[in-house]
């Protein structure tokens, strides 16, 4: 076997200044061949992951580190083979010196090649391999990204292979673990320190352990305990009938009592949908709860299963008077105070004293006389349901739930002057669907949600066991610490917590994140319990203010509470009538193709008013023979005929995204300014969105459809600008992009071949890109996304990608917006994928002589383009064609790599 080479390592350093090792290329000094990894800290934080073989480490820099995830690519840059004996170097690198910094050894172990001959698979630019490591396990692999150049480096993607070790949620091992295998120690310390080569240190194994891993064993029990509960399945899961626990009275029949079904729950949204397509029920503060009656037989189970038939006693003397042979039956078991407000806490009360004093709020009826009725629409099960207890109308205890059909805000706001819990909306037309839907959105008056409880501070004052509970709400695979509440005990509730506080105490806090002012005065207990909290609101910590007591509930397992964050109502509402139409079109007959031609794009529809002004598609356009590119004579009707010429193609670009506005007033010729915030006056077909900003909040544009095309051109806008995300969800951008701006007299013909460039780099990593003139001088590159990543994430991504083309090719690229660093080059312009960054719309005008247009190309025919600017306003249409120049693009569903 060719042994390895150290010319590069050793050319690259002065070993009378650096301490790290000039070895020698060597024999294998055990059966196993060495893996490590060196946590680097040198101009930039890197990972360095090296494999022995041939007598050297074959070495690579990972900027990011390695990721258990194997959605994540990690960009693996390889470097010049090390001696064996680096693999044992952790210490200082003096500055100056080639990778000046600080080194730690961060994981060590051995490895095993999936193949046997590895220098074949480096060379088949593959190589898959098996790590036996102290932090690092299971399979992964190392694959070779294509070279365009002989100036471009030699990158590579580390990937981890689906196996028992990959991880998909929580926190990466390199996140958790900051210290050194070998002596324990964090980079600051060993950049402190006083050693730069610890060869002679016996087997390198520390003396103490990494923080992140005492807490994992502090954390044990409590995560065994999960672990082993989350096994066992719920009733609604299985195939198991519920409990048999149930009430007879007086009553005989043959009829069978109907078996549990898991409930339709509702999704949290910021305030309920409009329209007349929804109702609008009452928000009960109390238990969920599915009934069942049959003959002289009755069951009352929790949403999770549970036969609470007993706890509810006092309510199956009135089911079993129901005018049916059987009936299941969905509502919420609360206690109303004497303003016919709910409230949790008089539940609470009203079970542990064995009151009677529960009422059952119905809003649904699933089966009745053996009859399914779950697929027909909600509106026809209520009038099913009012009609079945109208004999029992206002004598409780069983409660037709009410509704309101429409106008969804003037009953939110009623709600809440009245200070109930909230509203449900729920779809009249849907069909009942066990589990979370998008056709019941629940819309909160204010702050009330579930909290685990964690722990408790003693009281000083006699007779009051606790001052506060400790709360927490689970993200991903842990708890994270949610604050306190101090306010809402009773005295029997008191003893009651109390004694269950005993039965669950611990020594040490279930979770990292508390405070140590707070947990040096508190006592622990295992995230077991859970407690419905009132409270006005979160702090910037993530914490609750003015926290109240409520109760416990038992009806949910610690594992389910999360932190509750409303979904933005208009893309809820938007899925569920997309889900409805689909739904609809399954049963409707196929049009007929005379149908379909007849439904061909009509022309718009125009009339004048005596004025001068036109209304077009229903938007008054005042002096529509203004002339707004003098140049090319293109007045406004002219620039609106543009955009409904190609409405089509350029609705689902902007529709529905944050915009900014470019406004020239007195056409391209005159004054012009940038605009990205909603003012008063706008015209109606703009809508307005609240984004948050760096201080408070402001309110953003949006359209909707053509008449916000048509509105934007009435207003003097020239140029329309996109966020590289939706409405729906501002925190989750979804197109990437990259400007290739060439310095002025750069020929045309360099800045389609960094497009192509671009197109083939975003291809070695998975992902379609697609190019777009811009109407000025350069070229546009987009990739659509999978929304599910961050900003950072996303500009960090753009970046590496500009950064690395820059540094591989700095005679053509820059990566920095300076114009004095532009000279001859083209700067790749990421700066577009950050939030609240905007870049030209497909189809859009540019506010510059020329009246030219933003296109969307093929690959193809930007080939055979000799500039960025071919169209016009006026020629768009014809250009475009009937072929479409983006094929795929609005299908793809592409997420971003990890780099």
């Amino acid at each position: 076997m060719p042994r390895g080479s150290l010319r590069d390592y050793h050319a690259k350093r002065d070993f009378k200044l650096t301490a790290e090792p000039k070895g020698v290329v060597g024999k294998r000094k055990s059966t196993g061949l060495r893996y490590l990894i060196q946590k680097h800290d040198a101009s930039r934080l890197h990972y360095d992951f090296r494999l022995e073989w041939n007598g050297t480490l074959l070495s690579w820099a990972v900027p990011k580190g390695p990721s258990e995830n194997p959605d994540d690519k990690r960009l693996a840059v390889h470097v010049e083979d090390h001696p064996i004996e680096y693999g044992d170097f952790e210490g200082t690198i003096p500055e100056g010196q080639y990778g000046g910094g600080t080194v730690m050894l961060w994981d060590t172990g051995t490895w095993e090649p999936h193949e046997d001959d590895v220098d074949a698979s480096l060379k088949k630019g593959k190589l898959g391999f098996t790590l036996y490591g102290k932090r690092l396990k299971g399979n992964w692999a190392l694959v070779k990204l294509r070279r365009r150049s002989p100036k471009d480096k030699d990158n590579w993607l580390l990937i981890k292979e689906h196996d028992e070790y990959e991880r998909k949620t929580g926190k990466l091992t390199v996140e958790r673990e900051t210290s050194s295998v070998k002596s324990g120690r964090a980079m600051d310390e060993i950049a402190a320190g006083k050693t730069v080569w610890q060869s002679n240190r016996g087997n390198g194994r520390g003396s103490s352990r990494g923080s992140s891993e005492v807490e994992e064993i502090i954390a044990g029990p409590a995560r065994t305990k999960s672990a082993s509960g989350s096994k066992k399945k719920s009733l609604s899961q299985s195939s198991e009938k519920p409990p048999s626990k149930t009430s007879s009275v007086g009553k005989t029949s043959i009829a069978r009592l109907p078996a549990f079904i898991a409930p339709q729950l509702a999704t949290l949204v910021e305030a309920p949908p409009s329209g007349n397509n929804w109702l609008h029920e009452i928000k009960y503060d109390g238990y969920r709860a599915v009934a069942a009656v049959a003959g002289d037989k009755v069951a009352i189970w929790t949403r999770n299963a549970l036969n609470w038939t007993d706890k509810f006693r006092s309510l199956v003397p009135a089911l079993l008077k129901l005018p049916c042979e059987s009936a299941l039956l969905d509502g919420e078991i609360a206690v109303a105070d004497a303003e016919g407000r709910t409230d949790f806490g008089a539940l609470q009360n009203a079970l542990s004293e064995g009151a009677g004093r529960m009422a059952y709020y119905l809003f649904d009826l699933l089966l009745l006389d053996g009859k399914d009725l779950r697929q027909r629409p909600l509106i026809e099960r209520k009038d099913i349901l009012r009609d079945l207890l109208s004999s029992s109308a206002g004598k409780g205890p069983l409660i037709y739930s009410d509704h309101v059909v429409g106008h969804g805000e003037e009953t939110f706001a009623q709600a809440s002057k009245l200070k109930l819990e909230g509203l449900i909306s729920k779809e009249a037309g849907a069909p009942y669907r066990s589990g979370r839907t998008r056709s019941w959105l629940k819309s909160k008056c204010g702050f009330e949600q579930e909290f685990v409880i964690i722990g408790w501070r003693p009281s000083t004052k006699a007779g009051r066991p606790f001052s506060s509970l400790l709360l927490a709400v689970r993200e991903g695979d842990h708890y994270r610490y949610a604050g306190r509440v101090g306010s809402g005990y009773s005295g029997a509730g008191l003893e009651s917590l109390s004694k269950q506080f005993k039965a669950l105490a611990r020594k040490t806090p279930p979770v990292k994140d508390v405070p140590p002012d707070i947990a040096r005065r508190a006592k622990f207990i295992e995230p077991q319990l859970v407690a419905e909290i009132a409270f006005r609101g979160w702090t910037r910590d993530g914490l609750v203010r003015q926290a109240s007591f409520k109760g416990l509930r038992s009806d949910k397992p610690a594992k389910e509470i999360v932190k509750e964050t409303p979904m933005p109502t208009r893309k809820v509402a938007k899925a569920a009538a997309t889900s409805a139409k689909k739904a609809a079109s399954k049963s409707a007959p196929k049009a007929s193709s005379a149908r379909r031609k007849a439904a061909a794009p009509r022309k718009p529809v125009r009339s004048s008013a005596s004025d001068g002004a036109e209304q077009i598609e229903g938007v008054r356009v005042t002096h529509p023979d203004k002339v707004l590119f003098a140049a090319q004579d293109v007045t406004k009707r002219e620039l609106i005929d543009h955009y409904l010429s190609i409405a089509d193609a350029m609705l689902p670009h902007i529709v529905d995204r944050p915009i900014s506005l470019v406004r020239c007033p007195s056409g391209s010729g005159g004054s012009c300014f940038y605009q990205k915030h909603a003012s008063d006056g706008f015209p109606g077909e703009f809508k307005s969105i609240s984004i948050r900003e760096k201080s408070g909040t402001d309110k953003y544009l949006y359209i909707e459809d053509e008449r916000g095309l048509i509105a934007a051109v009435q207003v003097g806008v020239l140029e329309l600008h996109l966020w590289c995300c939706h409405v729906d969800d501002v925190e989750k951008p979804d197109r990437l992009i990259f400007d290739f701006d060439p310095d002025e007299g750069l020929d045309f013909i360099h800045v389609r071949e960094a497009a192509k460039e671009m197109r083939a780099r975003l291809k070695d990593l998975g992902l379609e890109s697609f190019p777009m003139v811009t109407g000025g001088k350069g070229v546009h590159v987009v990739a659509p996304l999978k929304p599910g990543h961050s900003w950072d994430e996303h500009r960090e991504f753009a970046e590496a990608l500009a950064r690395v083309m820059a540094e591989e090719h700095p005679d053509r690229f820059v990566a920095n917006m300076s114009k004095a660093k532009r000279k001859g080059k083209i700067f790749v312009d990421y700066l577009r994928n950050q939030r609240g960054a905007t870049a030209i719309c497909p189809f859009s005008t540019r506010a510059r002589p020329g009246a030219y247009v933003a296109m969307p190309v093929s690959w193809q025919k930007l080939a055979r383009l000799d500039n960025a600017h071919p169209v016009a306003v006026g020629e768009a249409a014809k250009f475009l064609g009937r072929s479409d120049p983006w094929p795929g693009y609005f299908k793809l569903r592409q997420p971003l790599p990890r780099m």
